[in-house]
């Protein structure tokens, strides 16, 4: 019996749900390290609206996770990057007050570098509410999931 292709539900505009998901939602994140500091972004959208996180999002279909990456980073800090090697896999499952999942990620995150050295030009985009080179010495300010946290001083330590 042949499979069917997986079609996320889709609103109105043709946007893809994302909220109370059938499956999965395979997503790339970006840790772009120079010097001491580490590239962070205030989320624009849900989930985690106003809060801080690395460049990254959902890899459309038919790209591939490194296209994902780069494309991601320059929608939302408007930087082009090199993609390197996988620093993490992981999950983000967030349930509603009723238990049920709301999202679910499957969040493959990359260490890249700026193509070119210019860092200094990283200005918000399209999804993201603002953009920082934050010091590695103050990220607890900037109140990181712990899985993110993670990823970066995993990421520092190669």
């Amino acid at each position: 019996m042949p499979t069917l292709p997986f079609r996320s539900p889709e609103r109105s505009d043709g946007e893809r749900v994302r909220q109370y998901p059938e499956r999965p939602i395979v997503s790339v994140g970006a840790v772009i390290i120079e010097d001491d500091r580490v590239l962070l972004v205030r989320r624009g959208q849900e989930p985690m609206k106003g809060e801080w996180s690395l460049p990254g999002g959902a890899v459309e279909v038919g790209e591939t996770l490194e296209a994902a990456v780069a494309r991601e980073v320059r929608e939302e800090t408007s930087l082009d990057v090199v993609v390197g090697a996988v620093v993490e896999v992981l999950d983000s499952i967030r349930r509603d007050g009723e238990g049920r999942v709301e999202y679910h990620y499957v969040i493959v995150d990359y260490a890249c570098c700026v193509r070119g050295g210019t860092t200094s030009l990283a200005t918000r985009g399209t999804d993201a509410a603002d953009v920082r080179w934050v010091p590695v010495s103050e990220l607890d300010a900037y109140r990181l999931t712990g899985a993110a946290a993670t990823v970066v001083r995993k990421a520092l330590s190669r």
